[in-house]
């Protein structure tokens, strides 16, 4: 113990004794929680795999939730599950295709026109048309996809890491969402 009488950081102390009834709670649906994927064959195999399943957690999330509920904010941010499926479409592109948005804001909210069939279909071709960029780059270490107006792009392996951390982030933020929406959890 430090000499103050203060407790060690690693140290806890004993909770207080809890209360045994359980607050009221709606039943919670729950999805399946798949886990991550398994190790590739390599490096490239690996980064991919888990932000395929990244990508996948985020499209189920909103491919299940029901219009309006798919575009309700629940934060003061405005953000929805929608808002944040056609974000991540325009990060794919940004990424993997050098595309560039003019307006990074817009693409976090969907116009009246967008539906949710819509949002995930380009979803899904921008994500597989980013695969195969991914697929045919030889070596981690080659630049990734740059807008013209741009300086060299970082390399693919940063782009995948990159990726990977964006796509995870915003599955954090669509889980709360969904959540908020029909306390459903898991990936």
């Amino acid at each position: 113990m430090p000499e103050n009488g203060a407790q060690h950081p690693r140290t806890r102390t004993r909770p207080q004794a809890r209360s045994t009834t359980r607050p009221q709670t709606r039943n919670r649906p729950r999805t399946e929680d798949t886990g991550p994927p398994s190790t590739g064959a390599d490096e490239k195999a690996t980064l991919r795999g888990f932000l395929d399943y990244l990508r996948n957690s985020v499209a189920d999330k909103v491919a299940s939730t029901p219009e309006p509920h798919v575009r309700e904010s629940g934060v003061p941010s405005g953000t929805s599950l929608l808002g944040l499926l056609k974000h991540l479409a325009s990060v794919e592109r940004f990424a993997f295709l050098g595309e560039d948005a003019d307006d990074w804001r817009a693409t976090m909210r969907p116009s009246a026109e967008d539906t949710v069939d819509g949002v995930l279909a380009d979803y899904r071709k921008s994500v597989e048309r980013a695969n195969e960029v991914i697929d045919a780059c030889p070596d981690l270490t080659l630049p990734a996809p740059r807008p013209a107006r741009r300086g060299p792009g970082p390399s693919m392996r940063w782009i995948l890491v990159h990726m990977i951390e964006e796509t995870g982030r915003h599955a954090g933020h669509a889980d709360i969402l969904r959540e908020r929406i029909d306390g459903s959890t898991g990936r």
